[in-house]
């Protein structure tokens, strides 16, 4: 049998596949085990911000396998210390200390308990289209029905409201509201940009009513929108920050970073996490978290950004709407069924594209790319969408 035989025999039935199996990256490139080359301009889903197979992140992982791998939290270590203080140095404000988990729904899970805890209150505010994870708390604050509802009763004290409404986030604000959870773009709701000054709005609402400002960089994050983190395109600073997915250029690794107040509220015990914050995972974000900066690759995402949006500029009077911010692109196509012929044109094609929200062309790739490549994949796929439409 081969992967995908036995996959589908083995592995719970939790993902829908796209039929081919991946052995190998080098960059913005994958090649499957028939020796099918693919530009690969889904990334991980946003995960891959280096590409594949980045010198540093391989590097890096090689000499701290050497050395050590894991330790758990009863002890200090090296790459775990540079890491914490490579991401509070980057961020803005008094965003300095750091939990470490190993993805973004646990980074959200901390920011749920962090907050409960700083603040002794109980309710939370999310947003309608909003992804935030899949285990209980996050998912309390994801939006879909679909995945909600069969899990229900979930953690009580969600409310969410419409995305960029700040009438109906104040209608909901009382003296129990620990926080407001949101996405400064949200991804699997398609690439939904919020309306200016939607989260400089937030900000002072959290402070009027004295709840917490959550934003869930997981997807946004790692310079993918053209700034290292997407909420700095508003001039704002939250309480609490969700990180994962690029952050360690591929390897399963996440943080929340919170004000120095806030973050304070927690003592030993009331959250953690065994794998957290270990020394190979450690290594893979400094690795990465430097790449990124050295490369000025935030300022890369909006130029090529800008890029992608004029070659894709040319499907506006064809699709319901083309959208992004740096390289975090959707293209909505208005329609289920085409967006999925889209996606299995473009695979015939060499070209790895996603379908979010049913009908949303996502496209993240990394944000290495070369710009030819980059163009040439997007001209390509503009003549597969006209032709699937």
């Amino acid at each position: 049998m081969d992967a995908r035989e036995i996959l589908d025999k083995y592995h719970m039935n939790t993902y829908s596949r796209v039929p081919i199996t991946l052995i190998e990256g080098k960059g913005a490139l994958v090649y499957d085990d028939e020796g099918n080359e693919y530009v690969d301009l889904v990334a991980g889903i946003a995960v891959n911000v280096l590409g594949h197979s980045h010198p540093a992140v391989v590097e890096a992982i090689k000499e701290q396998a050497s050395k050590l791998i894991h330790c758990s939290n009863l002890y200090y270590n090296e790459p775990q210390a540079e890491a914490a203080r490579l991401l509070a140095e980057t961020a803005p404000g008094d965003l300095n200390r750091v939990f470490f988990c190993n993805s973004g729904t646990e980074s959200v899970e901390c920011a749920i308990k962090l907050a409960r805890k700083h603040t002794g209150r109980k309710r939370f505010i999310a947003f309608e289209g909003g992804f935030h994870g899949r285990t209980m708390g996050s998912l309390s604050a994801t939006w879909k029905p679909e995945f909600r509802e069969p899990f229900e009763p979930l953690v009580p004290g969600f409310e969410h409201v419409p995305y960029g409404d700040l009438e109906a986030v104040e209608k909901k604000m009382d003296d129990d509201v620990a926080g407001v959870i949101v996405e400064p773009v949200q991804g699997e709701a398609g690439i939904i940009l919020p309306p200016e000054d939607f989260l400089r709005g937030l900000r002072e609402l959290c402070d009027e009513y004295g709840a917490l400002l959550i934003v869930d960089e997981v997807q946004s994050g790692m310079g993918r929108t053209g700034t290292f983190f997407a909420f700095e395109h508003d001039g704002v600073i939250p309480d609490i920050v969700c990180l994962a997915k690029g952050i360690a250029g591929g390897v399963p690794a996440g943080a929340t970073l919170a004000r120095e107040e806030v973050a304070a509220s927690f003592e030993p015990g009331d959250h953690g996490s065994t794998f957290g914050g270990n020394p190979l995972a450690c290594a893979a974000i400094v690795a990465t978290v430097k790449t990124i900066l050295d490369e000025d690759l935030p300022a890369e995402a909006a130029r090529k950004g800008e890029k992608a949006l004029r070659v894709l500029s040319d499907l506006e009077d064809d699709v319901e709407d083309v959208r992004g911010r740096g390289l975090m692109i959707g293209v909505e196509v208005g329609d289920d069924d085409t967006a999925e012929t889209i996606r299995d044109e473009a695979l015939k094609e060499g070209i790895l594209v996603n379908v979010t929200s049913g009908d949303v062309i996502r496209l993240v790739p990394p944000l290495v790319i070369e710009d030819e490549l980059l163009e040439e994949s997007l001209e390509k796929l503009v003549e597969i969408t006209r032709n699937a439409l």
